[in-house]
């Protein structure tokens, strides 16, 4: 199969997806499917690779293939903060499954990834979609690849129009790190739901504006946080926006 990336960019779907675990880093709002652990190390592994990737404050999504093979060695996907409302949301197809696959770019040459604009989440948060626009709804998705455990590109007519995520939870982490390879707890998974609530519309503008049952909800889930003791490295990751929110806007 062939796809188009963007503005005319295609590439071909291999039998080999990548093997990396995916990072959910919940304060950047962004998933990372990359070898390098640091800044550092992702400015060196950027001279070797090509693709859609950061240029000043251009922040895209960034799909990265190496110069010699042209196979994806990396992405880093960011998620919108405008939620779909639960009709939307409940129109995402459960069709057709994901196909694991790799990418190979038809050509070496570097193109621009636009982010996507709409996310649609499914019931308890298990698995998170991003698309291009609602449009995207109103037709059947032709394929999911899975180009990485559990993160998958959507493909209409050819072309790619969003991407998804399964079971975010299982995957959160801060910055480069690795998330913890343990089994996410009951608990984390119900404030997982509770923070994305929050940095999320509606309830962030209500947030940021300051209305007293929105820092209210805030200031506890916060309090939450901070009293859970089990599963900590995915509740700190959780803790590093909600806490700047505290921080910004907590107090009237």
């Amino acid at each position: 199969m062939r796809l188009t990336i963007d503005d005319g960019w295609t590439a071909t779907v291999t039998g080999e997806p990548l093997h990396l675990v995916p990072r959910f880093d919940f304060r950047d709002f962004c998933v990372r499917v990359a070898p390098y652990a640091d800044v550092e190390e992702w400015q060196r592994f950027g001279g070797g690779t090509f693709g859609s990737g950061q240029w000043l404050w251009d922040t895209p999504d960034q799909l990265r293939f190496d110069r010699l093979s042209r196979e994806l060695v990396a992405a880093e996907l960011q998620l919108p903060r405008w939620v779909a409302d639960e009709e939307d949301s409940a129109r995402v197809p459960a069709e057709p499954l994901v196909r694991p696959g790799g990418l190979r770019a038809d050509e070496v040459r570097d193109f621009r990834l636009e982010v996507t604009t709409d996310f649609c989440r499914a019931p308890g948060d298990t698995v998170l979609t991003c698309l291009r626009d609602l449009d995207v709804l109103d037709e059947p998705l032709e394929a999911r690849i899975g180009i990485a455990p559990d993160v998958a590109l959507l493909v209409q007519r050819g072309v790619v129009v969003g991407w998804s995520l399964t079971d975010p939870v299982r995957y959160l982490t801060s910055g480069y790190a690795d998330p913890d390879p343990a089994p996410p707890s009951p608990a984390t998974r119900r404030l997982f739901t509770a923070c994305l609530d929050l940095v999320t519309s509606p309830l962030i503008d209500e947030v940021t504006d300051r209305e007293p049952a929105a820092l209210a909800r805030l200031r506890a889930v916060d309090e939450a946080l901070r009293n859970q003791r089990e599963d900590r490295h995915r509740v700190d990751a959780l803790s590093a926006l909600i806490g700047d929110l505290v921080v910004d806007h907590g107090h009237r």
